[in-house]
């Protein structure tokens, strides 16, 4: 019942999540995001704990497939799961689920994963690859470009009401807002609108 983009930019190393679904605040359970270890989606029957287990296990050393691996074989409930796993070594990792709602499924691409369940069809899964691999534009862009691009291509099929997008980098550490954290909780077009609330942030906070 979601659709999501974890990603990594080869040139700042900025990591980030971006999200959407037909429920409100998916910002409060899917996307997780630690800068300089990674970044997780977790969904269809959305368990946080591989978010927050999961980026502890990378900064323990496991990669991306190890640590998913871990953390399935410890979950009764598995088969009802999707998670993506990027981590700051641009390594991948992602698992859907034979009991998530379809259509369901992932993409591994170069420098990000791309994920969905309960949507129109696998057109959606492609539309937000095809889109995240123009690289015009910082990666929290590239990221909301590919989340708009899913929802054109019909999305969620029971619709939209919340969005939501991390990006984490080092570099703003010295800054007044250390993490990109923008959340639409319930909206009747909320990519649109979380693209909005960045265009003001942007505005105020150039280096997003």
């Amino acid at each position: 019942m979601t659709f999501s983009i974890v990603a990594r930019c080869p040139k700042t190393l900025a990591l980030g999540v971006a999200v959407s679904t037909a429920v409100p605040a998916v910002g409060s359970v899917v996307p997780h995001v630690e800068v300089e270890v990674g970044a997780i989606a977790t969904q269809a029957q959305t368990s946080v704990l591989y978010g927050i287990e999961g980026l502890q296990l990378l900064k323990k050393g496991l990669a991306p497939h190890a640590a998913l691996e871990t953390m399935l074989a410890q979950d009764r409930d598995r088969e009802k799961r999707q998670v993506s796993i990027i981590d700051a070594k641009r390594r991948t990792a992602a698992y859907t689920g034979k009991e998530a709602e379809e259509w369901k499924g992932h993409y591994v691409g170069q420098d990000y994963v791309v994920a969905g369940n309960m949507l129109v069809g696998s057109h959606v899964i492609r539309a937000m690859s095809e889109s995240f691999e123009q690289e015009e534009g910082s990666v929290a862009e590239r990221l909301l470009r590919a989340l708009k691009s899913g929802q054109d291509a019909g999305g969620d099929k029971r619709g939209r009401e919340s969005a939501a997008i991390i990006v984490v980098d080092k570099r703003w550490k010295s800054e007044p807002r250390p993490k990109l954290d923008l959340r639409v909780d319930l909206h009747p077009n909320p990519i649109e609108e979380l693209c909005r609330i960045y265009r003001v942030v942007k505005e105020r906070f150039p280096y997003f």
